[in-house]
């Protein structure tokens, strides 16, 4: 069975397309929080306010976390960093905090949107920082398919 998740090519694809990702939603999240969701911020009631401008961090977390991994894994591919050394738990995706389904239904569209996109986003890097460390099947669910198919034949 192929090893895709530790194919290069597409190891660097994956890394690169996540780090574009990633520097997209930074920004956005940094436009949103600091300067275009001030009004939505200010409307809400003073508690809320609060959990606002906790989950702005806890998105800044998240972000950073992915960021620091996809550096890392950039590192790797560049020959700056042995790959046995990107496992070392100081090197892995940090935990992401988790985010209230309660608290995030009473916050303005946008910014549901951009808390959902930065929990999506670390929870895909997750499963390929998983898949690095062998904690989960590498093969694709598709793969795995078309390989019994294979055999079956």
């Amino acid at each position: 069975m192929a090893d895709h998740v530790h194919d290069p090519r597409l190891q660097r694809r994956l890394v690169d397309s996540f780090y574009t990702e990633a520097m997209v939603l930074a920004d956005e999240a940094r436009h949103y929080f600091d300067e275009g969701g001030r009004a939505e911020r200010e409307a809400l009631p003073p508690m809320e306010r609060v959990a606002f401008s906790c989950e702005s961090l806890k998105v800044t977390t998240r972000l950073m976390h992915v960021i620091a991994w996809l550096l890392t894994q950039r590192a790797v591919a560049a020959g700056e960093l042995p790959a046995l050394q990107a496992l070392d738990p100081a090197r892995r995706l940090g935990t992401a905090p988790s985010t209230e389904g309660e608290v995030l239904e009473r916050f303005p569209a946008q910014a549901r949107g951009v808390i959902v996109s930065s929990v999506e986003l670390h929870r895909r890097v997750a499963l390929l920082d998983a898949a690095h460390a062998g904690e989960l099947p590498v093969a694709s669910p598709a793969r795995s398919m078309l390989d019994r198919l294979a055999t079956a034949f």
